[in-house]
This record gives structure tokens, C-alpha cells and sequence, in this order.
């Protein structure tokens, strides 16, 4: 982030519309539009728009454009800059335990398989809070809840998956073999004991393959494998 004097950080969010604001992008496991933060805060697009560009222009907030594929023009995705500094409003501690744990299984040379077992055992006990759903359904609402903004299109049994953002980006950038691995063995686990009626991730193509991320799932009747 460029270097802004910190009153003027503490002066853009001395506004109690703007912290509200703030707040409710730190909370979001994802990008958020203006519209977004309209309807959740309940106040006019045209209230929450100018608050937004005050935050970006202090470097509070980072902006990205809308690949939805909306038509017209795209509209901006608001969320925390990676180096905003810290308020107080997140456990300050995670963000540096993350980067931790990354050192430790790159410096270690964690075998892929040991990283793709560990996305699943959690992918599995994620879903087992979904058992009442379609499994790819259900694994499309995980992801969304997880803010990952799958984008999906639907043909017969398999579903083509296009992740719209990563919840992980900053540590994928610098270590994708080791986090794209716990995305995609996340996926498989979740899908692992659905029952006679289940899911496979046949295709994961991470960030090695280009942006964004894709993934294939085809549905299966019979035993899981």
C-alpha cells in the first residue's frame, strides 16, 4: 500500500456509514459490489458508492472488476486490501499462522498426496452438514459460503465449475502447489461418501493451468469410490 498517513486512515473511517461499511467487507468471504452492500447495510447505492471510493483512495479497500459476465458496463468488487493495516477487526494472529503453516509444508516438501489427504479429511467433515442436498448442488453452496464465487453450467451429469475468486489468493500466488492442492482435495472429500448417489472431480485445473481456476464434476450413481 502506498504510504498514507494514518489519520487520514482513522479519518475515512471516523464516518459511522463508512465503518459500517468496512466492517461488513471484513466480514465477507468475498468480493462485494456496491449493490451488495446496499441491500445488506439497507442504505441507496448512491449513499454507499462515494464511502467506497473515499476507503479505496486511502488504500483500505482494493477494487476489481466484475468477470461475471454481466451485461453492460462491469460493475467494481470491493474488498479488503491485502495490506490494509490492522484495526482490530480480525484475529491478527491467522493471517501470520497461515503463512506459518505454508512455510512449514513447503520447506518440509510435503508430497502432494499428503496435501490432497489433508484438503479431504476437511472437505469430509464439511460435508457432512450438507448430507440433505445434491451433492454437486451442495458443494456449489459450500464454495459460495466459503467464497470461492463458483460460476457453474450444467450439461447432463457434469458440471463445469469457474471459480470467480479464492478466499486463498494471496497464498496461492506464492504457493500454488501446496494451496490449489487443499482446494482441490477439499472438493474430493467433500464428494468421498455421499452415498449411491454422488460426485466426482473428474477435472481440476488450478492456478499452474491459468486464472481463474476451473474444476469439472460429473455426478455418479453407484458405490463412491
Amino acid at each position: 500500500m502506498r504510504s498514507v498517513p494514518r489519520l487520514d486512515l482513522l479519518k475515512a473511517l471516523g464516518d459511522n456509514t463508512r465503518y459500517a461499511i468496512y466492517v461488513e467487507l471484513s466480514r465477507s468471504a468475498k468480493a462485494l459490489s456496491t449493490a451488495d452492500v446496499a441491500v445488506t447495510l439497507g442504505l441507496h447505492v448512491n449513499t454507499v458508492r462515494p464511502h467506497l471510493e473515499r476507503m479505496r483512495n486511502v488504500g483500505l479497500l482494493a477494487v476489481s472488476p466484475d468477470s461475471r459476465g454481466a451485461v453492460g458496463r462491469p460493475q467494481k468488487l470491493y474488498s479488503i486490501a491485502a495490506d490494509a493495516p490492522d484495526l482490530g477487526l480480525e484475529p491478527p494472529l491467522m493471517s501470520m499462522l497461515s503463512e506459518m503453516l505454508l512455510r512449514i509444508a513447503v520447506d518440509s516438501e510435503a508430497q502432494r498426496d499428503a496435501v490432497l489427504d489433508a484438503g479431504r479429511e476437511a472437505g469430509t467433515k464439511l460435508g457432512r452438514s450438507h448430507q440433505d442436498e445434491r451433492c454437486t448442488d451442495a458443494m456449489i453452496s459450500a464454495l459460495e459460503q466459503l467464497g470461492f464465487d463458483p460460476a457453474t453450467v450444467t450439461e447432463a451429469e457434469r458440471t463445469s465449475v469457474v471459480f470467480g475468486s479464492c478466499p486463498f489468493s494471496g497464498l496461492a500466488q506464492d504457493e500454488p502447489q501446496v494451496i490449489c492442492s487443499l482446494h482441490q482435495g477439499m472438493m474430493e472429500g467433500f464428494a468421498a461418501n455421499w452415498g449411491d448417489e454422488h460426485a466426482d472431480v473428474a477435472v481440476f485445473n488450478d492456478l499452474s493451468s491459468g486464472t481463474p481456476c476451473t474444476a469439472e464434476i460429473v455426478e455418479t450413481v453407484g458405490p463412491s469410490s
